[in-house]
């Protein structure tokens, strides 16, 4: 019996060493998620006014997606959906932005990416913009990150109450990014470390670099070990600000200034990965939450060939560059395949050998194959687009996309209102990727099939739905 004992504490000790040991050889993960940037704010997509040569290593290095969609024309759902693998409705994060006031956030028992790979024993961090929450029960920490320092929400907001906020619009901008302190005169944005703010205001001129050296330090501390890092910048949304030593005084060239500053910040974070030997066993994924801020002209960015930008649902608004480097993605190559934020989670879970909880469902597809070459078509054959209020307004099947937009109520008082008659739109993105020829007319069948598929999508998303966390 006491051999049957020893040799027991022998296998345990021999095997259940082993995955400490193993730990270093298990890939890493960084997501660097940038907000409101737009489709052709990067050289590899397109731009001929800004340049991103940092940025643009990861397509060389890499694979650029071409077709990558966020679940939201907004912040807040967007990252809801990249956190939790799920439509922004089926965790109660749909109905637009949180703002200082708000009173709800991320449910801390969904099951986030960090919640998935700290269960794994990977160290996790987020630096950056939440925005899914700032009551302490819904930060970071409390959503699967051992430390936070960020923006709790949009860096356009002010702690406690949102008021007393500057002239907006681009006009607005403008007098801000002429005056550099305005970022200590004129906010009164918070920057919190784990559950406490450190700083108010925040000197928004230095966060974007901050965030970075903080990723920094992170990644060289726990380089024996597995880490997620989520670098979620809170540039180039406005106001946009950047370091003295690298600003560029004139306003017209304000977001080309911002853009090429974070790409700089992301050549350091690379360069250090590079440093430590961690290249071949790390994941790069960069992209952003939404399309650009398009009324801000020159503060905001620009959508490319697509149509629109932030807060609708025409391919402007959902969008957005991706990038992705890491171990066994073709160098070079690009990927024209249906996929998107939804489905990082789940490829990240195959990508560890790892499973999802099977307690609830998600919306999320495993699409390992697209990121490392070895599938020629996504398993995503749907994409349901929702507005900024969290409605149901479109869907994607195949190479066809079809939105319904509501009518604005005509003049009137009362029951005397008239609502307009929807405004329907059917695309066919492959032939008209800017949205600009509509096929109802020619397509009518076409369009119940679809309008009845997403109506019945969404029912069913809205009776799977889970509650948000909330004070109330």
């Amino acid at each position: 019996m006491r051999n049957l004992v020893l040799s027991c504490s022998l296998f345990l000790f021999v095997f259940g060493a082993l995955p400490v040991s193993l730990q270093a050889e298990r890939p890493n993960f960084i997501i660097i998620f940038t907000d409101d940037q737009g489709y052709g704010d990067l050289s590899c997509f397109g731009s001929k006014t800004i340049e991103t040569p940092n940025i643009d290593r990861l397509a060389k290095e890499g694979r650029k997606f071409t077709s990558f969609m966020v679940a939201s024309p907004v912040c807040t759902p967007s990252r809801a959906a990249l956190m939790t693998g799920c439509y922004p409705k089926r965790v109660g994060m749909h109905q637009h932005v949180l703002f200082p006031t708000s009173k709800k956030g991320l449910n801390p028992e969904e099951h986030t990416i960090a919640d998935h790979l700290k269960s794994q024993g990977y160290a996790t961090a987020c630096f950056g913009k939440w925005h899914l929450g700032h009551q302490p029960e819904v930060l970071p920490t409390s959503q699967g990150f051992d430390t936070y320092l960020g923006i709790p929400y949009s860096n356009d907001m002010n702690h406690p109450d949102n008021k007393g906020k500057p002239q907006g619009g681009f006009k607005g901008m403008d007098l801000l990014w002429a005056d550099p302190e305005s970022t200590l005169t004129k906010w009164k944005t918070p920057l919190i470390e784990n559950e406490t703010i450190v700083e108010l205001p925040v000197d928004q001129r230095t966060v974007t670099r901050r965030y970075t050296q903080r990723a920094i330090d992170f990644v060289t501390e726990h380089q024996d070990e597995p880490f997620l890092v989520y670098l979620p910048h809170s540039m180039p949304h406005i106001p946009l600000y950047v370091p003295n030593d690298v600003r560029d005084p004139d306003p017209l060239n304000a977001y080309i200034n911002t853009i090429e500053h974070i790409d700089s910040e992301v050549g350091r974070l690379l360069d250090q990965i590079d440093r430590l030997k961690l290249t071949d066993r790390t994941y790069v994924i960069y992209a952003t939450d939404n399309g650009p801020w398009l009324p801000f002209r020159h503060h905001g960015g620009s959508a490319g060939p697509l149509r629109n930008g932030k807060g609708t649902t025409f391919e402007g608004g959902q969008r957005v560059p991706c990038l992705i480097r890491g171990p066994g993605i073709p160098a070079g190559t690009v990927c024209s395949e249906l996929t998107g934020t939804i489905d990082v989670l789940p490829t990240i879970a195959a990508l560890t050998e790892t499973k999802l909880p099977a307690d609830r469902k998600i919306d999320g597809m495993d699409v390992s194959g697209l990121w490392n070459g070895t599938e020629e078509q996504s398993p995503r054959k749907e994409f349901l687009y929702y507005t900024s209020q969290g409605k149901i307004e479109g869907i994607r099947r195949g190479d066809w996309k079809l939105l319904v937009k509501n009518g604005r109520a005509q003049k009137g008082q009362g029951n005397n209102r008239k609502s307009a008659e929807p405004e329907v739109f059917l695309f066919n993105l492959i032939e008209d990727l800017g949205e600009q020829n509509n096929l109802v007319a020619e397509h009518p069948e076409k369009v119940d099939e679809l309008r009845d598929a997403m109506e019945k999508m969404d029912q069913r998303i809205g009776e799977e739905a889970r509650l948000p966390w909330t004070t109330e």
